[in-house]
């Protein structure tokens, strides 16, 4: 869930390629598929942006709630055709198949995966995007362990403001624990409190037991 914060996936269900949903992507889609009428395409001045790459003007609030509200309704329609569990473990599996192929993709390219390496790039500058998509502070720095407390966090915002933190929590939050043995089946995730949970933090503490 925390992308550079746990520093397997600085490219975490990379946004609005993996996060937006199938269907709010097919709704995108409907006006060129079932228009009418096409207008000619014109060429663009030497230099001027594709109208695509425009500045959309929404706050990370607003892109967050486009991004995920119709998932959450069709996640919650899935779960009343299949049953709530069996739609969790879904998600579960499918969250944890992901971070094994994030983390062996991210592992190829820094052909380390000791705990000093992982600290090194947990510790890094977060990009402007997990900037504004999480508030936290680091609480614990040692040569076995690592930890830092969540405050503010758009993902539990996002899915709770829908009544859906347990689908929240499946499709996001418990990424971190399979995320974390990819990188190396020596470090431990020890995490007892969440915001998606209701809680008034996140509490991730990892462990190395090499």
């Amino acid at each position: 869930m925390y992308g550079k914060m746990l520093p397997l996936l600085p490219s975490r269900r990379a946004f609005l390629k993996n996060a937006l949903p199938a269907g709010g992507l097919f709704c995108l889609g409907c006006c060129g598929l079932f228009a009418q009428e096409r207008t000619q395409t014109q060429p663009k001045p030497a230099g001027q942006k594709h109208k695509f790459q425009e500045d959309s003007g929404m706050s990370f609030q607003e892109v967050f709630k486009f991004a995920y509200e119709e998932f959450i309704g069709l996640m919650q329609f899935f779960a009343g055709q299949v049953g709530k569990e069996k739609l969790l473990e879904m998600l579960k599996r499918d969250s944890e198949e992901y971070a094994v192929r994030e983390a062996q993709q991210y592992l190829k390219k820094l052909q380390k995966n000791d705990f000093a390496t992982f600290k090194a790039q947990a510790k890094e500058k977060p990009s402007r995007f997990w900037e504004h998509v999480l508030t936290k502070v680091i609480t614990e720095d040692t040569d076995l362990s690592f930890g830092y407390k969540i405050t503010e966090c758009l993902y539990a915002k996002t899915f709770r403001n829908f009544g859906a933190a347990d689908i929240g929590y499946a499709y996001s939050c418990y990424y971190d624990f399979p995320a974390a043995q990819a990188y190396n089946p020596k470090l431990k995730l020890i995490r007892t409190k969440t915001l998606m949970a209701g809680d008034d933090c996140c509490n991730p503490r990892y462990v190395w037991e090499g």
